[in-house]
């Protein structure tokens, strides 16, 4: 992005995205899956543009958005990068949630 911080999805990110794609696609329609991209595509111009808009998780390094009810997407500044961390869904038992 220019003049922004360039964002990097992590393997485990994009696995949990995808798994809750999936979910939403099984049990949801359309527009659920819709209104969640259009989510993640605005959270992901506003990090873009400032990251430490965001709290801080319980790690120091790490900050967390809830971009819907139940998704919380974790995420890290590394320099002019973003690394997402996970894409965590609170329907989850929050002990599964183990930040790497």
């Amino acid at each position: 992005m220019e003049n922004g911080y360039n964002i990097f999805w992590t393997p485990n990110a994009l696995r949990e995205l995808e798994d809750t794609i999936q979910y939403l696609q099984y049990n949801f329609s359309d527009k659920e899956i819709k209104k969640l991209v259009f989510k993640i595509e605005n959270f992901t111009e506003i990090i873009s543009r400032n990251p430490f808009v965001f709290p801080k998780a319980g790690n120091k390094s790490v900050h967390k958005a809830v971009v819907l009810k139940f998704n919380t997407l974790y995420y890290r500044v590394r320099g002019k990068n973003i690394e997402v961390l996970s894409f965590f869904s609170n329907r989850q038992s929050p002990d599964r949630n183990r930040l790497k």
